[in-house]
């Protein structure tokens, strides 16, 4: 499964509204943890069997977002269960680590 690009238009169907738990990465071009993680949070979208979506959130782009949730530093990634935040991980972190938020 692709990742979603998420934005203030989109956010509420694809991430709030989801019927499954929804991976979000708030990310910038200049962040360097961020560049980090990105290739990991992809290949986590790819090996989604759908129990779970992956979507992106440029918080360059989408400062509403990002301020909506709080976020201070990125990368940010938040897990979204039924519309509710349920994990939240601030920085760069490996794989299993990522996956961990999802369980």
């Amino acid at each position: 499964m692709a990742v979603i690009t998420l934005t203030k238009e989109n956010f509420e169907a694809e991430a709030l509204k989801a019927s499954v738990p929804v991976l979000v990465d708030f990310w910038a071009s200049w962040c360097g943890p961020c560049r980090m993680v990105s290739p990991i949070v992809d290949e986590i979208a790819e090996e989604s069997d759908g129990s779970y979506k992956v979507g992106k959130v440029n918080v360059d782009e989408q400062p509403e977002l990002a301020s909506q949730f709080g976020v201070m530093s990125i990368p940010t990634l938040i897990v979204l269960e039924n519309g509710k935040v349920k994990n939240t991980a601030v920085g760069a972190r490996p794989k299993e680590s990522i996956l961990g938020l999802l369980r």
